[in-house]
């Protein structure tokens, strides 16, 4: 069983930057992807990013473009996530989660396509 552990959340002032890791252990998987979702209070999980781990292409939410970077280090099976420029908004619950398969036809903003979740990262941003 994969098993995902988030680390790198706090509180940081408004336009502050913070870098989120997702450490993977147990077993590897290939041909697969990583993303990345938050949870604010009272509202569904939404997504912010994803990368292939292979190929390593990447897409983000639109709230994430320009600000948020994701990136992969298949040697210490860890995925990041660099956010600067943080807003009040982006108070949440930070969780990365693996897919173990990968589709071009696949929807990876959905959760139902990720077999794995971590425990997740508090975020806050003050104003």
């Amino acid at each position: 069983q994969v098993q995902l552990v988030e680390s790198g959340g706090g509180l940081v002032q408004t336009v502050g930057s913070l870098r989120l890791s997702c450490a993977a252990s147990g077993p590897t998987f290939s041909n697969a992807g990583m993303g990345w979702f938050l949870q604010a209070p009272g509202k569904e999980r939404e997504f912010v990013a994803f990368i292939h781990l292979s190929i390593g292409n990447a897409y983000y939410a639109n709230s994430a473009k320009g600000r948020f970077t994701i990136s992969r280090d298949n040697a210490k099976n860890t995925v990041h996530l660099q956010m600067n420029s943080l807003k009040p908004e982006d108070t949440a619950v930070y969780y990365c989660a693996g897919a173990k398969y990968y589709s071009t036809s696949y929807d990876y903003t959905q959760t139902y396509n990720y077999n794995y979740w971590g425990q997740g990262t508090q975020v806050t941003v003050s104003s």
